[in-house]
């Protein structure tokens, strides 16, 4: 069976390619792929080349299929896994493989048939064996390919924790009922860090803080999750600006009694916010940077008086663990959580290959890719202007409009329905 799949053969060398995959063994599965998220992680891949630490140094000679967030359902089953998965099924897959010996080694990286800008793929055994397939019964695929940053979200919260003073055990998770303030909270990972708060059914603030110093994101935000509605949650929600204040710190701890946080969370590598963070931490206060830098000799002050005398903690965590993962996909699919409050562009398969290039300086959250259709990659807010000459692009900001500007499960069958299609057997 052929695919159509973007393949990665060294720096800055990405390439959409038609080609045969072999006949699964005993031990694989062949998998349709629907959706396909791209990801920063995708695009330092890409102009990295063989220097990244997932890629195979013979990329050249035996290239990757790029992505690793990805959704679509089961074509055929090895027999020897045929008595846990089942043709039809939808699914996703945790990258994160942790191979011993083989650590770095992950699908959307390192495997030449496993990936999730590809039409079709083959999923290795490794993937089975190491429990990182995993069954999603969502009504929408982009839902499941958006998991895996949600799991970053359900991971961080889960690594924060708390201690009573003169008590050694750690209580996982933030503070069920008190005091939580987002750093740089109102870009698209911090809208699904609001989302998880108020509607997780885990550890929940009584009160939670978002700050930013773009006045345009926060107004989206308090749109998509108004004050209003957190109350019905038992969250009391505030929205600070802190552009241009002398004293942030102050004017965030005077929505808080002027007192400190029981979890801060920092969402940006600015080093100023660090110090701001630990500047707001109550006592026992936990501080997590859930920000990943770019540079390794990152660095920022924190008071480690507070440390020693007040209990200040620090820690951080990058991706999210299986069980997150699992979590982030089936909160989607219950409808506790709305993962398309990230989306903010779409396309084909045809647009992932610019788009990942160009990732850093195209503004804005996630990249949805429907990888069976051609599709220039399109802002949603710019749906409305391309619908004046285009009905396909008029209907898309039609349905989008009723649902809050937002992606939605509509607007997804809209696209697989009506959008050019680049395989004449691709029909899902």
């Amino acid at each position: 069976m052929n695919t159509l799949a973007l393949r990665l053969y060294g720096e800055n060398d990405l390439r959409l390619e038609r080609f045969p995959l072999p006949e699964i063994t005993d031990d694989e599965i062949l998998a349709d792929i629907v959706t396909n998220s791209i990801c920063m992680s995708d695009h330092k891949a890409a102009i990295q080349g063989a220097r990244h630490k997932r890629v195979p140094d013979d990329v050249a000679d035996h290239p990757i299929i790029l992505g690793h967030e990805f959704c679509g359902k089961f074509l055929k089953v090895g027999k020897n896994w045929q008595h846990k998965f089942s043709v039809g099924q939808k699914y996703g897959v945790q990258p994160q493989l942790n191979i011993p010996g083989h650590e770095h080694r992950a699908p959307g990286y390192s495997f030449p048939y496993t990936g999730g800008n590809a039409t079709r793929i083959i999923i290795p055994r490794e993937v089975l064996e190491l429990d990182c397939l995993l069954i999603y019964s969502g009504d929408a695929y982009y839902k499941s390919s958006i998991a895996e940053p949600v799991s970053c979200i359900v991971g961080a919260y889960r690594c924060s924790y708390h201690f009573k003073a003169g008590e050694y055990v750690h209580q996982m998770g933030i503070k069920n009922g008190g005091s939580m303030v987002i750093l740089a909270g109102a870009g698209p990972m911090g809208l699904s860090a609001i989302d998880v708060a108020l509607h997780g059914p885990e550890h929940r603030p009584g009160r939670l803080v978002i700050t930013d110093i773009d006045q345009a994101r926060l107004d989206r935000a308090a749109q998509l999750f108004p004050v209003e509605h957190a109350k019905t949650c038992g969250v009391e929600l505030h929205y600070i600006n802190t552009a241009g204040q002398d004293d942030p710190v102050a004017q965030i701890r005077s929505v808080n009694a002027n007192q400190g946080f029981d979890d801060v969370m920092v969402f940006a590598p600015v080093p100023e916010l660090i110090e701001q963070g630990s500047a707001l931490l109550a006592y026992l206060g936990c501080l997590n940077f859930f920000a990943g830098p770019a540079r390794s000799d990152f660095k920022a002050a924190i008071n480690f008086y507070d440390v020693h005398y007040m209990g200040h903690h620090v820690v951080g965590s990058s991706g999210g663990n299986t069980q997150d993962l699992q979590d982030a996909m089936d909160y989607a699919a219950q409808g506790l959580i709305t993962p398309s409050v990230m989306i903010t562009h779409v396309g084909g398969i045809d647009s992932a290959a610019e788009t990942t290039m160009k990732l850093p300086d195209i503004p804005g959250g996630k990249k949805l890719v429907y990888t069976h259709v051609s599709m220039p990659m399109t802002a949603i807010t710019d749906f409305a202007a391309r619908g004046r000459t285009e009905p396909f692009f008029a209907a898309l900001d039609e349905i989008c409009g009723r649902n809050n500007g937002l992606w939605c499960s509509e607007a997804e069958n809209y696209v697989l329905t009506h959008a050019p299609r680049l395989e004449e057997d691709a029909r899902v």
